[in-house]
């Protein structure tokens, strides 16, 4: 069952994106020999929804305190057409971003809105909230935590600041959770005890000799006797929203007459 995600737009979005989530990110590029990119359940994580980015550059300052008055906003350039879209709204050191589209998804799917995955950013975290989406006519805020007082945080213009994951809202209760022994499925037990073996194996080898020695099987959908998982899935390919992002305004309506 497909499930479709409109955003209606409700106020300007100039300068503000919405766009699949990329699978890149900074401190991954940074690693050794990049082989962040090698633990294929960040990089799957990293795409697995879309995301809306920051209109602007802007700076915030948190005294501690819990009003709504207590986070200082800095616009080094203005908001422009977004004045009003980033504030303190709630207190206590939380940065409410109003985002600029009204979402709506298909019979019994919603959102959850969040930070970027694997996005780490100094002094803040995002809050995750559900929404159902499938019928309701509100829009919802992405809210950001300030966890120390008195040092700044940054984000730039471009920078992804709600992730977007759509999934069936009666998924989890389907759920049902169970304990079991591994002896219970020997073929299971057997190919655990052979990625446990390899892994330790290889874990000594780089130690010893710093030579890259990474166990792929997990990356290449390889079960441990070397059969191709066909289902295997490297990298999730996102659609782009369609539809005009900011429409030309409608000229006026031509003045009636009254006969």
């Amino acid at each position: 069952m497909s499930c479709i995600l409109k955003a209606y737009r409700v106020s300007s979005t100039q300068d503000w994106g919405l766009e699949p989530a990329a699978g890149k990110r900074e401190w991954m590029d940074r690693s050794q020999d990049k082989f962040a990119y090698r633990c294929l359940p960040l990089v799957m994580a990293n795409q697995a929804g879309w995301v809306a980015t920051c209109p602007f550059n802007f700076s915030a300052i948190w005294n501690g305190k819990n009003d709504m008055n207590s986070i200082a906003l800095r616009f080094p350039e203005g908001e422009g057409n977004s004045k009003g879209h980033v504030k303190s709204h709630f207190g206590n050191g939380v940065i409410t971003f109003s985002l600029p589209w009204l979402f709506r998804t298909s019979p019994g799917y919603g959102l959850w809105a969040r930070g970027p995955s694997n996005n780490p950013k100094d002094n803040i975290i995002a809050l995750d909230g559900i929404i159902e989406t499938d019928w309701a006519p509100y829009t919802f805020t992405m809210n950001w935590k300030i966890m120390r007082r008195n040092t700044e945080v940054f984000f730039r213009k471009g920078e992804p600041v709600c992730l977007l994951v759509p999934f069936p809202l009666g998924l989890l209760e389907s759920v049902q959770p169970e304990f079991r022994e591994i002896d219970e499925d020997p073929v299971l037990k057997q190919d655990f005890f052979y990625f446990t073996s390899s892994r330790s194996a290889n874990i000594k080898k780089i130690a010893s000799t710093g030579e890259s020695a990474w166990a792929m099987d997990y990356m290449r959908g390889h079960m441990p006797d070397g059969t191709e998982v066909t289902t295997h899935r490297k990298a999730f390919k996102l659609q782009e929203f369609t539809g005009e992002k900011n429409p030309p305004p409608k000229p006026p309506a031509p003045e009636q007459t009254r006969s």
